[in-house]
């Protein structure tokens, strides 16, 4: 019988763990409640903004005290307060992460001026995730940004990190939730959260989720037509303890999501927007409509008290019907002159299966106490598209809309074809000589199979952790990542490097920084970071050589350097405070066509607020501020985003009627009604919304 590597892998895993202590002790859930911080207020419903642990970067429970890397936890008290409906809303609270584009309906986000990957930058549980489409984050309990180059634990991903998200478990505490909010526009969402015990002795418990959303848009096409978006979301979580030591976890979530298309405004030399703001240069028969099934198992197996074995499995199918408009910015373009558009209709099929193993658990060698990751993962991945093109048009805004072209993709009788996987064999040590000091360090081997783009690459990882306090940790890493090109040779007979063997592009970090623990319910945060992007390749004119056009080498490179500080949790028993602040340097240091220049979405200067005053048990006051300081609108940085602050209000307040509880809910966003340009190039801008008011009911057993 043949084995592949990941098999191997698994194997050797598991005889890792068989040798471990044979101590028959700490079940699941002993190990679980010790490595969860549980704190009461007393009096108050509220809870907390800070969160001791993580489990994303190190793929273990670990305490963010124990981690040598930068660390941002979003918790669901915060997105339920911000009533989020979009993963933007979340991770704006942290000033690392940037939005871009919005445009075709899904979210675009920058994290320390690297922009992340649909498919390389996100995660769902430890899971590579697809994120081309806007998240159900009514399922999420938290979200964990993973800041600097992460491939060692997860394989490529791009330098700036990764966003992972943390989903809501199965729960053996009854609960029952109903919530509506809308909005000044006419918005509206409905939520039902609902879980508890399925057997006496509860051993079976669940977790399910249902949201309708219905939104409209203040942004409006140019024959009058609102722009309007319908969601539907289910989701459930089902566990099962079969032994005290195995537990099963399966689960299920399916979203519906059709969409108007909005591209994004156009800017003009100086930055500004042309013409209204709320013009919207797509038709309004333009439209997305996406179906998306997440569905899988996790395994969580106690082998003993000290070692245990993580498996999972998900499985994700995304397909989507895209009809564009396909609106195009000429260069020179000036409100009344006409532009072009150019249809079609698109099929896109995604299917994105991914499967672990870890192996987790410690042991004491002569005298010191290592915690030990060994483990695997894999990643398959496959794309198809059917596309057929109608003939282009001009438009002038205020003139008659355009007819909806009579076309379909199912006429598309040659459908393109895009597949590949990879997987990674990793070991990661937590080494704790004393109370003083600790040591972190990994490595992982990665293979891509990929017609003509085939990888293979060694990443390694060193951390060093110093505790003057138990409550204070200074640290310094290193890490690597990296992202595979898209073939493995040059194939350009003309120029002078054609065969040469291309290498995936590379990225360093290296960072410093102090987490202090200020007390049981406060962190402040700060690290400095260098960040190199080096493997692009960069293609020179040969004006002399006879026989060659261009010599193509991988000398490219991007640097990002930069500061980060950061407090949450709670200030005083009624105040609590989530704030972050960024300084960023980042240049195209060699490339191609912007050496020198800054990438888009990458301001200086960036910061983010989010506080809630308690006065008193059923009443609380939430304020909060957003500043993103000047940035570029395009790569060649001759167009410039102005800075802004955006203030934002609410208002809480739980009302008792006839023994049950109705917590009221009152936003405002952006108080001030300022102007601004969010995410988004000279073509497709979001343009800042301005003065809108939310408000929600909830009602919970």
């Amino acid at each position: 019988m043949n084995l592949s590597p990941l098999h191997l892998s698994i194997i050797a895993s598991l005889s890792v763990a068989s040798i471990a202590h044979a101590e028959q002790a700490a079940h699941a859930e002993q190990a679980s409640m010790e490595s969860i911080e549980r704190i009461e207020v007393t009096g108050s419903y509220f809870n907390d903004y800070k969160v001791s642990d993580s489990t994303g970067a190190s793929r273990m429970p670990t305490s963010l005290l124990e981690t040598p890397q930068s660390v941002t936890v979003i918790t669901d008290t915060i997105i339920n307060e911000q009533l989020a409906t979009e993963l933007g809303e979340v991770v704006q609270n942290d000033a690392s992460i940037k939005a871009g584009s919005k445009q075709r309906n899904r979210e675009v986000f920058n994290l320390r001026g690297f922009e992340l990957s649909s498919s390389t930058g996100f995660l769902r549980d430890g899971h590579q995730h697809w994120s081309h489409y806007q998240q159900p984050i009514e399922t999420l309990e938290s979200v964990e940004v993973i800041k600097g180059p992460s491939s060692i634990l997860y394989g490529q991903s791009a330098p700036g990190g990764l966003i992972n998200m943390v989903t809501k478990k199965a729960t053996t505490k009854s609960l029952f939730n109903l919530s509506s909010d809308f909005d000044d526009k006419g918005s509206t969402r409905f939520t039902m959260d609902a879980g508890g015990a399925l057997t006496e002795d509860e051993k079976l418990s669940f977790r399910s989720v249902l949201v309708k959303q219905d939104a409209k848009y203040w942004r409006e096409y140019q024959n009058g037509e609102e722009r309007e978006r319908d969601r539907f979301l289910g989701s459930v979580v089902v566990n099962y303890d079969v032994w005290d030591d195995l537990s099963v976890q399966f689960h299920y979530d399916k979203t519906d999501d059709k969409a108007g298309l909005d591209t994004g405004a156009w800017l003009d030399a100086d930055g500004d927007v042309i013409g209204d703001d709320e013009t919207i240069y797509d038709m309004s028969w333009a439209f997305t409509d996406i179906e998306v099934e997440n569905m899988g198992v996790d395994v969580q197996y106690y082998i003993n008290s000290d070692w245990y074995v993580k498996l999972g499995y998900n499985e994700q199918d995304f397909s989507r019907q895209r009809f564009e408009s396909s609106p195009k910015k000429p260069g020179d373009y000036q409100l009344g002159d006409a532009y072009t558009s150019k249809p079609y209709d698109r099929y896109d099929d995604w299917q994105f299966k991914t499967a672990f193993i870890d192996v987790i658990g410690e042991v004491t060698l002569f005298d010191v106490q290592h915690q030990l990751l060994v483990g695997a993962n894999s990643l398959d991945y496959y794309y198809g598209q059917l596309k057929t093109n109608g003939d282009s048009f001009t438009t002038v805004v205020g003139e008659e809309e355009s007819v909806k072209p009579d076309i379909s993709y199912k006429t598309d009788d040659s459908l393109y074809v895009s597949d590949y996987d990879y997987y990674g064999i990793y070991f990661q040590d937590l080494v704790t000589f004393n109370e003083q000091w600790q040591v972190s360090f990994g490595g992982r081997f990665d293979k891509q199979d990929k017609e003509g783009a085939d990888n293979e690459s060694f990443l390694p990882k060193f951390g060093v952790l110093f505790h003057p306090t138990e409550d204070t940790t200074f640290y310094a890493s290193y890490t690597e990542g990296f992202e595979p090109q898209s073939s493995d040779t040059l194939n350009d007979e003309e120029d002078a490097n054609h065969g040469m063997s291309l290498d995936a592009m590379e990225s360093e970090q290296q960072e410093i920084g102090v987490k202090w623990q200020i007390s049981e319910r406060l962190m402040l945060t700060s690290a400095a970071f260098n960040i190199e992007k080096t493997g692009k390749l960069i293609t020179e004119t040969l004006f002399d050589d006879p026989t060659f056009d261009t010599i193509t080498t991988q000398s490219g490179k991007q640097v990002h350097k930069g500061m980060e500080l950061g407090l949450q949790g709670a200030v005083t028993d009624k105040l609590f405070m989530m704030t972050s602040a960024m300084y960023l340097d980042a240049e195209y240091e060699k490339d191609e066509l912007y050496q020198g220049n800054t990438p888009v979405d990458a301001p200086t200067w960036s910061a983010s607020l989010w506080s809630r005053y308690e006065v008193n048990a059923d009443l609380a006051i939430n304020a909060g501020l957003f500043y993103e300081g000047d940035r570029y609108a395009n790569s060649t940085n001759t167009i410039e985003k102005d800075s802004y602050v955006r203030a934002d209000f609410g208002l809480t307040y739980r009302l008792p009627i006839n023994g049950y509880n109705i917590d009221t809910r009152l936003n405002v966003e952006n108080l001030f009604d300022t102007d601004y340009l969010a995410g988004g190039g000279d073509s497709n801008v979001t343009v800042g919304e301005g003065r809108n008011v939310k408000f929600e009911l909830k009602f919970a057993l």
